[in-house]
């Protein structure tokens, strides 16, 4: 118990500045709390973030909004079917001074990387990415180069324009430790977007921290408590998703192709603890892990073609799994 107070108090004195960028953020982003807490979520884990959504629901602005508050190194990339490698981690070029090659870094050398709209790009482009994402390096001719810290891969996708899109493969989708679904804004929220974005400029903001605190603060998420009892917990989550049937959810058995990954549960844990600072607690409890599992899961637990035609999606059957798994 002491130890969970020491963490505490050293999450209230390290999370202090949680409230001021949710409020400074607020100031741009109109609603949107959640995509907004889960980003802040992916930069105290390191987890990357995949944010799906309809056009014009700020998906952009707050990816760029989240970079000027952190004073964060940002790099936009915009997808399209025409983009190669080398234009996101860069090339060898001649150099005729020195009659050699010298490399030159693409725009994935940065703190926060938008990846924007990354279905619009083929798989060797988005297959880029791969090793940027999971080994926090990247390899242009025979050199390998660290990326700096820290370094977030950041990307949009829309879900319903399919026209010319490829979609991400299983193996991709994988390394994305949330992918949050973005809606729209209640009524309330669009008439204060029509009253607040009518002129052509945006409210400046304040910068709230820098990287050396974001890291600072990363390292107390990764001591905030998680009791045996959530971790079992968080193992019988993801048991669960591959076999149903042992976990007495048998019904939803025929629906799912794929269950989760080891990766699932590890992003489960380290999501939890990320809610649990941001709730300014240096403990996990089972409600952190239910409220950031839909995140953690959705794009891992893959319907099969019998969940389809029974028009079951992933989130439905992550509810049916947390429906169906007793909580500690």
């Amino acid at each position: 118990m002491q130890d969970v107070n020491e963490i505490t108090r050293a999450v209230e004195e390290t999370g202090a500045f949680v409230d001021g960028l949710m409020k400074e953020a607020a100031r741009r982003i109109v609603g949107q709390e959640q995509m907004v807490q889960r980003l802040l979520i992916g930069l105290l884990t390191g987890g990357h973030v995949l944010l799906e959504g309809l056009p014009g629901l700020a998906k952009t602005l707050t990816v760029s909004t989240l970079a000027e508050l952190t004073r964060a190194e940002f790099s936009r990339i915009q997808f399209t079917p025409d983009l190669l490698p080398a234009d996101i981690v860069g090339t060898p070029i001649y150099n005729p001074k020195t009659q050699g090659f010298e490399p030159r870094k693409g725009p994935i050398f940065a703190n926060l990387v938008l990846a924007d709209e990354i279905n619009r790009a083929p798989a060797k482009v988005q297959s880029a990415l791969l090793e940027a994402m999971q080994e926090k390096q990247v390899t242009i001719g025979d050199q390998t180069f660290p990326l700096p810290k820290p370094f977030l891969v950041l990307a949009t996708q829309n879900p319903i324009d399919q026209e010319g899109t490829y979609p991400l493969p299983e193996a991709q989708m994988d390394r994305f430790m949330l992918m949050v679904k973005v809606g729209y804004p209640t009524r309330a929220e669009e008439r204060l977007i029509l009253d607040r974005m009518s002129g052509e400029t945006s409210p400046p903001l304040d910068p709230v921290i820098d990287g050396d605190t974001l890291l600072s603060a990363r390292s107390v998420v990764e001591r905030i408590h998680l009791d045996e009892a959530i971790r079992e917990y968080i193992v019988d989550l993801v048991m669960a998703s591959r076999q149903p049937a042992e976990a007495g959810i048998e019904r939803i058995a025929p629906w799912i192709a794929c269950g989760a990954s080891p990766r699932a549960t590890i992003f489960l844990a380290r999501a939890s603890r990320a809610h649990a600072f941001v709730d300014g607690r240096g403990y996990v409890v089972p409600e952190d892990v239910k409220a950031i599992a839909h995140d953690v899961l959705r794009h891992r637990v893959i319907p099969s073609f019998e969940a389809e035609a029974d028009e079951i999606d992933g989130d439905q059957l992550v509810q049916a799994i947390l429906d169906g798994v007793d909580v500690p």
